[in-house]
């Protein structure tokens, strides 16, 4: 079997023309060259090269040898370019998939601010608004809201934060007999979708709370209207719920126990991410505290 790295040493011969001037070019001792040179004859079984002491000839396996193997080395050569380039600066398409609606504002300026400190990578986000995403190797970072441990997945998960839940209701709602989570399982609620489970933090357990659902939206912004609507309790995320406007149409619910805490984990397909991949996921730590 032929050897690349023989056949690398004979193109650059061929090229320098001659032993001396190729161990210059590859900066390594002129024995060395000859040794690979003897070395690919002797696999072949063929002279590749007539030297004398002041020329050197192919012979006509070599010459067909130089020809045929010049364009691949070549193409070698720019992929391994290419693939250092690609591992050195970020460049090319990188696909995100986020949950819906979330920090829109400050996640779009994230986005854009990257995209001007490297203009070489394309950006694609996409949204998804059911609870959790599907997992597919078309993205390269997939953000994750959840409130129990995600499944396992072949994926690596980053943790990067979390968000205080709490319940809230209309102003105008009545919930002086709310006391404890057990009572939502009377209650009107506003949820995500049709068969909700409310989780609530018990000291060190969790405590699950089947609640009916009077309306089901995927969205966050449209559950918090619906809140300011009197149309039911929803469990939302304070920092949805901090604006002047919301504040003047809703209240915080308390009850003996208090939601579970969103998390905000990062999924991505293995350890070893494209340059522009872990660029941007520094990018994004380093300016996450926007979301707190």
């Amino acid at each position: 079997m032929l050897n690349l790295d023989d056949l690398k040493f004979f193109s650059t011969i061929i090229e320098s023309g001659s032993l001396t001037q190729a161990s210059k070019n590859m900066d390594v001792p002129k024995s060395k060259v000859s040794r690979r040179l003897a070395n690919l004859e002797e696999s072949l079984g063929y002279q590749l090269l007539v030297r004398s002491t002041r020329s050197q000839e192919l012979t006509e396996s070599g010459l067909l040898l130089y020809q045929s193997c010049k364009p691949h080395l070549e193409a070698l050569n720019n992929v391994e370019n290419d693939l250092h380039e690609l591992n050195t600066t970020p460049k090319g398409k990188l696909n995100i998939l986020l949950p819906i609606e979330f920090f829109n504002e400050v996640i779009s300026t994230i986005v854009t601010n990257y995209a001007k400190h490297y203009p070489d990578v394309t950006i694609n986000c996409s949204h998804y608004s059911s609870a959790l995403p599907e997992e597919s190797y078309h993205y390269d970072l997939i953000f994750v809201l959840h409130e129990t441990d995600l499944s396992d997945t072949n994926w690596i998960g980053k943790q990067l934060l979390s968000f205080p839940q709490s319940l809230y209701a209309g102003i105008d709602y009545n919930t002086q007999h709310l006391e404890t989570a057990e009572d939502l399982k009377e209650e009107q609620c506003i949820t995500s979708n049709i068969n909700a489970q409310w989780l609530f933090r018990d000291k060190h357990k969790v405590q699950l709370v089947a609640v009916p659902a009077k309306i089901v939206l995927s969205s966050p912004q449209m559950r918090l209207q619906a809140t300011t609507q009197n149309l039911g309790l929803a469990k939302l995320p304070d920092y949805l719920c901090q604006s002047k406007q919301a504040l003047t149409k809703i209240k915080r619910v308390k009850l003996d126990k208090e939601p579970v805490a969103l998390k905000l984990t990062v999924l991505y397909q293995s350890r070893s991410i494209a340059f522009k991949t872990r660029k941007f996921l520094e990018y994004f730590q380093s300016n996450i505290g926007c979301l707190t």
